[in-house]
């Protein structure tokens, strides 16, 4: 089940909300311009689709989305807890950082924890199958997958480049829960 926990950022093991309706995630994460949704596939998805299939299944949204946020590239990115580099690429998303440009996943499968860095309050969010959100540029931010990472995820930039990532030295993420397997 998504989740939404709110922090000060000097009490990273207690909460001062915790949402899980979809609803009330996306309100609260609204009014710190993120957008959180719950999208469905328009055509079913095999287990092992490529990511062309799952480009295809999600086609309508993806197109929608690129002509509203000026999006130019669409990956899909997955990782198992078998992916010989997980450790590595998990390390690289887990330092706080910020991006030039949006940072838009959609969630086809798995899950992953984005955790947000606004003022003096950090914002956790656990994204799962069917889940879409858009961090807006600039936001500091951080990303953890887990120890036994299982997500594949639609990707959208504006930079043709992808992924690009500022990081801001910032120790924060290191004092926050991690994502449990």
């Amino acid at each position: 089940m998504s989740y939404l926990s709110v922090h000060h950022e000097s009490s990273p093991l207690q909460p001062s909300k915790v949402l899980t309706h979809p609803e009330d995630i996306a309100a609260t994460l609204s009014e710190l311009g993120v957008r959180f949704e719950r999208w469905e596939a328009s055509a079913p998805l095999a287990p092992g689709a490529s990511p062309e299939e799952v480009i295809a299944a999600y086609r309508h949204e993806i197109d929608k989305l690129m002509a509203e946020g000026g999006y130019c590239t669409v990956d899909v990115v997955s990782l198992d807890k078998d992916h010989p580099q997980k450790a590595e690429l998990r390390q690289k998303f887990l330092s706080e950082h910020r991006h030039g440009e949006d940072e838009v996943r959609f969630f086809v499968a798995g899950r992953g924890l984005f955790t947000l860095h606004v003022d003096d309050y950090v914002y956790n969010v656990l994204c799962e199958k069917n889940d879409l959100i858009s961090v807006p540029a600039g936001t500091r931010h951080w990303f953890d997958m887990g120890d036994n990472p299982h997500f594949i995820a639609i990707r959208l930039f504006n930079n043709p480049e992808g992924w690009v990532a500022q990081f801001t030295g910032d120790d924060i993420a290191s004092r926050f829960p991690r994502l449990e397997d």
